[in-house]
């Protein structure tokens, strides 16, 4: 036995193999070069100086210490980087996942937060992992991207007025609110008795200014400088130059000068239960990011992805976080967005990144404490106002009705009545609309003209006394019935007492489920008993299994149902000629037959 062919050696490939199918960022080294290295070194550095202010400002949005979101950063980026389909694609905290959470934690109590925070990075774990081994990754498709525009719009919308408080320098609620409506909150928190911080609002301001300025200059002059990092900095030089926070401009808290340390969870039964509905929702909201943003990224760089190993790679990078004091996380669309221009060519830009951001919190973790959290809401307010794609909201609005209702109803159930659940409300409503739209079944006469041509009825036209035709189309399920069973009446409303055969043509028909064969078997029954002769013309293969296992086949016999052949329209024409030998001489005065010059099949043709 050669040694390529010895048991080890199988068993080393196969393992080889199990590895690079599972962890992509491994299949990635087979190839790895300097060029490629530089390539990922670069972007990883560029997004990591975003992660760092995005990361903290997540975390502030639903009232986290801004450590647990450059943690998060660190473990579910690095995590998620080796187990992505997608080569581009940054994970770590989005704004859309911590808008969520300000909802789904309003109920906590502000001292249990942080380890509610950490228990539903495990439920939403657990819930993504399962939807990957069951293979349900790939229903993403089937919502619509109407509900995906509404969400965003409403989660701007959300974010916007969440950071109102941090924008003025209003003091939060008391933990008495926390099960008020976030409206209400809101409108609590802006009436408060309490004098506005104009500090506040100038230090807020200045970030936005700095932020967008310098966004001009790396356009205009093609530099690199990181915005909101520069941001942040120069609006915390500001505060401590002139002691702002002596005047009520309020700072981050310290953060250690430490790296995530493994803890589990706080396996709390009871609020696994309260959180279990937000979780869920949350879950199939961050694979929707993820995998939208993936599929984005793929359509510019022809990557071919595994939705189903994108799944799994969200499910595991937030089950290890919650293990590592991380709260849930997502693909970012920013962050996403800056590594792919960036130029990043492997997983291994997000591994680095994550490298880079430890590095950060060990070098420079004294120094956030003087990040002033007014800072942080103008940097959340940028973020908010670019979530908004304003092209696709027109876009999706002028396109239909059905879609501007979409992302209507979508935004407004994510400000009105819950943003974690605002997808599922969408995404209901939509099978609403469609569902009535799809359940259609259109059914048009046809006829055999006197020079051969097989078409549809024309308006005022006589159709043959002996033989009738129809041609159906559409949806064959329960939802069409009634249609369908009214244009079944009114097939026999239209015959006459001399009408001996009727065609059926079925090729259009789709997804024929037991409601309607019931249909059809009765309708059958109902023409036996004025006998009248049916055949069914156009036959699929699968339509002709369903009318197999309902004995439907048996009680028609083979001979009437004839099956979808190659040529176009040749089912029909021996359908009409079978129709023709049952008439035999009892044509109708008007029957094209008697034109001899087009007495045939083979001299028939066809006008669609």
């Amino acid at each position: 036995m050669s040694p390529e062919n010895s048991p080890t050696t199988s068993s080393s490939v196969s393992n080889q193999h199990w590895l690079f199918r599972w962890i992509p960022a491994l299949d990635s080294l087979r190839d790895y070069t300097p060029t490629t290295f530089r390539r990922d070194a670069i972007a990883g550095l560029t997004v990591a100086a975003v992660a760092v202010p995005q990361a903290m400002a997540y975390a502030s949005i639903f009232g986290m210490p801004v450590e647990y979101g450059l943690y998060t950063a660190i473990v579910m980026t690095g995590v998620g980087a080796l187990l992505d389909s997608s080569k581009q694609l940054i994970n770590g905290p989005t704004n859309a996942i911590s808008i969520a959470m300000l909802s789904a934690l309003a109920s906590i109590p502000e001292a249990d937060r942080i380890s509610a925070a950490i228990l539903m990075a495990f439920l939403i774990g657990m819930i993504q992992t399962g939807i990957t081994f069951l293979r349900l990754g790939d229903l993403s498709r089937y919502i619509s991207q109407a509900v995906i525009v509404g969400f965003t719009v409403g989660a701007s919308v959300l974010l916007i007025l969440d950071q109102m408080k941090n924008l003025w320098g209003i003091p939060g609620l008391g933990a008495e609110h926390h099960h008020d409506p976030f409206l209400k909150r809101f409108w609590l928190t802006m009436t408060q008795d309490v004098a506005w911080n104009w500090y506040s609002f100038e230090v807020a301001m200045l970030t936005i200014i700095v932020a967008i300025a310098i966004k001009w200059i790396n356009r205009r002059f093609r530099v690199g400088i990181p915005e909101l990092l520069t941001a942040l900095v120069v609006a915390g030089s500001f505060v401590w130059f002139l002691k702002l926070d002596q005047s009520g401009v309020s700072l981050v808290s310290k953060i250690p000068r430490s790296l995530p340390s493994f803890a589990k969870p706080d396996f709390s039964w009871s609020m696994s239960r309260d959180l279990l509905s937000s979780a869920t929702a949350i879950a199939f909201l961050g694979l929707l990011e993820a995998i939208a943003m993936a599929k984005a990224i793929a359509a510019k760089t022809g990557q071919k992805l595994d939705i189903n190993q994108q799944c799994l790679s969200e499910g595991l990078a937030n089950l290890c976080g919650s293990f590592f004091q991380c709260f849930p996380g997502s693909g970012s669309l920013t962050r996403s967005y800056i590594n792919h221009q960036a130029g990043a060519a492997t997983q291994w830009s997000g591994v680095l990144c994550a490298f880079v951001v430890a590095m950060t919190v060990l070098a420079f973790a004294p120094l956030a404490q003087f990040i002033p959290k007014p800072a942080l809401a103008g940097v959340l307010l940028l973020a908010a106002s670019r979530m908004i794609d304003v092209k696709a909201v027109l876009y999706h609005i002028r396109a239909t009705r059905f879609d501007a209702i979409i992302v209507a109803a979508t935004a407004l159930s994510a400000i009105f009545v819950s943003i974690e659940f605002c997808i599922l409300i969408g995404v209901v409503l939509s099978f609403l609309i469609y569902v009535p739209k799809a359940a259609r079944v259109d059914l048009t006469e046809l006829v055999l003209s006197h020079d051969g041509v097989i078409r549809e009825k024309g308006e005022g036209e006589t159709s043959c006394s002996r033989l009738r035709m129809y041609n159906f189309e559409g949806e064959l399920f329960f939802g069409s019935a009634p249609e369908f069973e009214s244009h079944l009446a009114k097939i026999e409303e239209d015959l006459s007492k001399e009408t001996l055969v009727v065609i059926l043509r079925v090729k259009h028909l789709r997804n024929a489920d037991a409601v309607c064969m019931e249909l059809l078997e009765r309708f059958l029954d109902r023409m036996r008993e004025r006998k009248v002769e049916i055949a069914l013309s156009g036959v699929r293969d699968d339509l002709y299994q369903t009318l197999l296992r309902t004995n439907l086949v048996q009680k028609m016999t083979a001979a009437r149902i004839f099956r979808e052949l190659s040529t176009v329209w040749s089912s029909t024409t021996s359908a009409i000629h079978w129709g023709y030998q049952v008439i035999g001489h009892r044509l109708c005065e008007t029957c094209p037959r008697k034109n001899a010059a087009y007495n045939e099949p083979d001299q028939w043709h066809f006008m669609i």
